[in-house]
């Protein structure tokens, strides 16, 4: 199932965006999102791309449905689904190891499994 995850923007740079997942930033890429958006927006993501901004309209009632799939069972097969979103995009360089000096990309490298 392909199912995409809200979060909101916390910083723009150029084509990437900060995006904030309960507490979670991750660096999501807005290449296809559609729609301009800002700081503050809400967006779906489906690993590591803004595919859809969240109209105002909807955000608490989208976040709220997210919130009760992320507390329920483990075992139950949608909220597998929500977690494994999540950790999809687990790979991509957060704000604090993106850029930076070469002990950070270094680290990075390990971090990812990458033997150059």
């Amino acid at each position: 199932m392909c199912l995409g995850v809200p979060g909101e923007i916390r910083e723009i740079e150029g084509n990437e965006a900060v995006v904030d997942f309960w507490g979670v930033e991750r660096r999501v890429r807005l290449d296809i999102v559609g729609s301009a958006v800002d700081e503050g927006d809400y967006i779906l993501n489906h690993v590591g791309y803004a595919i859809r901004k969240i109209p105002e309209s909807e955000v608490e009632e989208t976040m709220e449905l997210f919130e009760t799939m992320l507390d329920a069972d483990p075992a139950d097969m949608l909220t597998d689904d929500v977690m494994d979103e999540l950790e999809a995009n687990a790979g991509a360089p957060t704000p604090a190891t993106s850029g930076g000096d070469e002990q950070d990309e270094e680290d990075l490298l390990d971090e990812l499994g990458i033997d150059v």
